[in-house]
């Protein structure tokens, strides 16, 4: 098959404005866009090699996601604020998809879903090497996918500290994923996709609804940042973290290295190997969070 000849790309399926719960789901959407604002943790960071950075990313992603429930639960105005939705909370579910769940208590009736996934800003590779998986039949249309970047305050030692996330349909970011892998990229090898099947939104852990490519060597499918999905997003979040603090750290690195140039030919990047090595703990993140707030909408 050319690409003359592929499918249309896939459409968005949101919930329609017609649905009962919809100013809700445009509330939440504006409350996780808000979180870097309101989100505090007692959790500090310290005595980790620059080298072992990157592990903190699952080491910290549990914590992360149990303290954006919390602060989501905190900042309940901003996503609720006539009060219809008192019976409700916001919920984590471990090792089940999605993460987090709005549910009421009483009867579990759920009206939304957030997979969270973690981002250190600073690590080596430019792009987000987070995967999302889960077939599309498993993702409701008001579910969404949410990328949380964050850093620690004192480049290799302190707190969390967050900035806005991307924030996604997971229906339509499951679709687009497959959609990508079949029709878009360039490869040599086979580019069929086992799709799961009776499978529906908040399933239990024992199912399986992770679709799976049937030629995967570099274990590449589910990376979202491969899609061109994320990329605007990238383009705009990664640079905040470094260029907001280069001065200072440009200024501990080694002479010699700001000469270098990356395999690509361009002028040498700091990663957070050789940023946390050259700054050392002497260069402390302004406190606070670091984030914009603005309305996603739909």
């Amino acid at each position: 098959m050319t690409k003359k000849d592929n499918p249309l790309a896939p459409s968005k399926e949101l919930p329609a404005t017609e649905w009962e719960h919809f100013q809700l789901y445009k509330d939440v959407r504006e409350a996780i866009s808000c979180l870097p604002v309101y989100f505090r943790t007692e959790t500090h960071i310290s005595g980790i090699m620059a080298t072992d950075l990157h592990t903190l990313n699952t080491v910290l992603g549990a914590t992360i996601e149990e303290q954006v429930v919390r602060t989501l639960n905190l900042i309940r105005n901003t996503w609720d604020p006539d009060e219809k939705y008192a019976l409700y909370s916001f919920v984590r579910q471990a090792q089940t998809f999605p993460d987090v769940l709005l549910r009421k208590t009483s009867s579990e009736e759920i009206l939304l879903g957030v997979e969270l996934k973690g981002w250190y800003l600073l690590a080596k590779e430019a792009e987000p090497s987070l995967r999302f998986q889960a077939t599309s039949a498993a993702c409701a249309k008001p579910d969404l996918i949410v990328v949380v970047p964050w850093v620690l305050g004192n480049v290799i030692s302190g707190s969390p500290i967050l900035f806005e996330p991307f924030i996604e349909s997971a229906k339509y970011a499951a679709d687009y994923r497959n959609y990508h892998w079949q029709y878009i990229r360039e490869t040599k090898q086979g580019t069929g996709i086992e799709i799961q099947k009776g499978v529906g939104p908040y399933p239990s852990k024992s199912e399986q609804i992770l679709d799976k490519p049937h030629s995967d060597g570099g274990g590449n499918f589910g990376r979202l940042a491969r899609t061109g999905m994320m990329d605007s997003y990238i383009a705009e979040t990664r640079p905040r973290a470094t260029m907001r603090h280069q001065d200072r750290l440009l200024a501990a690195v080694p002479e010699g290295i700001s000469g270098k140039h990356d395999r690509r030919g361009g002028p040498y990047r700091l990663g957070a190997f050789e940023a946390a090595s050259a700054a050392g703990d002497g260069y402390p993140f302004t406190e606070g969070s670091i984030g914009t707030c603005d309305h996603r909408g739909t």
